[in-house]
């Protein structure tokens, strides 16, 4: 079975992490949301508590099918602090394995210098932190291991994208049927 680490921080955007986790484990994928500090309770950025599932510090990330980013500004200034994950990140990156990140994380993909003339999309007042990454307003954005989305409103479609790489397109399909989504823009492949 695939494995994804979902990693939380406080002041994360709780719709954009969750989504994440709750259409990939209803795509039957073993989802670990991961704390990057040393308690499992995380506080979203509208004060939605969140337990995760274990710590980075006591987990074995390495093995992984996916890493996935959420966003929320200060979320994402406290997993850019956390040097362990940007060393996984540019580990798994190196390796060509899975990274996906959304709304303002990735950001933290972008000062790592890992979207330099990559196509990806962020939020749209971090979109000039992307720097050297060819800047696109599409909902999600892949190019290489990289999947990046814009922001809330599209993380149904950044879940659907990575449940189509991870398992195939009719997977993803079967999943957006099963919550009543449609995708007109036919925006996860």
């Amino acid at each position: 079975m695939k494995k994804i680490y979902v990693f939380l921080a406080d002041g994360f955007e709780e719709i954009e992490g969750l989504t994440v986790v709750d259409l990939l484990r209803r795509a039957q994928l073993d989802v670990v949301t991961v704390s990057i500090k040393e308690e499992k309770r995380i506080m979203g950025s509208h004060k939605i508590p969140v337990e995760a599932d274990a710590l980075f510090s006591q987990t074995d990330c390495s093995q992984g099918d996916m890493l996935v980013l959420p966003g929320g500004a200060v979320g994402t200034d406290n997993l850019e602090a956390c040097q362990p994950l940007l060393e996984l990140i540019r580990s798994y990156a190196g390796q060509g394995r899975k990274v996906a990140a959304i709304c303002a994380a990735p950001r933290i993909l972008a000062h790592a210098g890992l979207l330099n003339g990559r196509k990806a999309t962020c939020y749209p007042s971090v979109m000039g932190e992307l720097a050297d990454a060819e800047r696109t307003e599409d909902a999600v954005a892949v190019d290489g291991c990289f999947t990046t989305s814009r922001g809330l409103g599209t993380a149904i479609s950044f879940s659907l994208e990575l449940i189509a790489q991870l398992l195939g397109k009719e997977k993803a399909e079967e999943i957006a049927e099963s919550i009543v989504y449609t995708d007109p823009a036919g925006i996860y492949s």
